[in-house]
């Protein structure tokens, strides 16, 4: 074998990049539904099913940031208060880059593995692994230390792009996503919403 097939064979050979990861990663948009005082998300399963997670896992993590209380039965989350679709698809956001994506290779090929009591994401790609922790709830993160106030203007280092493709920022223990930014911009953010320790911003 020369040494041009030889490279070939060691590029075919290589995990998948990031972006091609970004296609093979089809999340269902959510479906919400108002009840009452209480919003429904009809799809959780369907979601978890995509991400290969557990339903019930999902939805814990969606409640925590969304700093409200739910219940999951027969397939259906239930959240305390209303909620848009964008709070959703914010939280689901938040949810793949800590529960789902590898942080050294951007895969989503990973599993959820217990190992010694503790909670690990093992990506299947590139043999990195990290520690995931439980999060404390929206509401009282805020309450230690309001990071992120609604009507208030940042200035925010965009790291990352949300499945409907705004700019991602992290601000304390908040994620913000501004809409019309672009990963690797710092950009001056008006925050017009609040929603747990998720915030929705418009550069300035």
């Amino acid at each position: 074998m020369n040494y041009a097939d030889a490279l070939d064979r060691a590029y075919d050979e290589l995990p998948d990049s990031p972006a091609d990861a970004g296609e093979r990663l089809q999340v269902p948009d959510p479906e919400g539904q108002t009840d009452g005082a209480f919003t429904r998300l009809t799809n959780v399963s369907d979601i978890a099913d995509a991400l290969s997670r557990d339903a019930e896992h999902l939805h814990s993590a969606i409640q925590r940031q969304l700093g409200t209380n739910g219940q999951f039965e027969d397939g259906v989350a239930r959240y305390n208060g209303s909620f848009s679709i964008a709070d959703f698809d914010a939280a689901i956001d938040d949810y793949i880059a800590e529960f789902v994506t590898c942080s050294e290779c951007g895969l989503p090929d990973t599993v959820l593995k217990t190992e010694d009591g503790v909670r690990m994401l093992r990506c299947q790609a590139c043999g990195a692994f990290r520690p995931v922790q439980k999060r404390s709830s929206a509401s009282s993160q805020r309450s230690q230390a309001p990071d992120i106030e609604e009507g208030k203007t940042y200035e925010l280092e965009i790291t990352g792009t949300g499945r409907k493709g705004d700019g991602v920022a992290e601000k304390g223990k908040f994620t913000v996503f501004v809409s019309g930014a672009q990963e690797g911009q710092t950009v001056q953010a008006y925050v017009h919403n609040v929603s747990g320790n998720l915030a929705f911003a418009r550069p300035t």
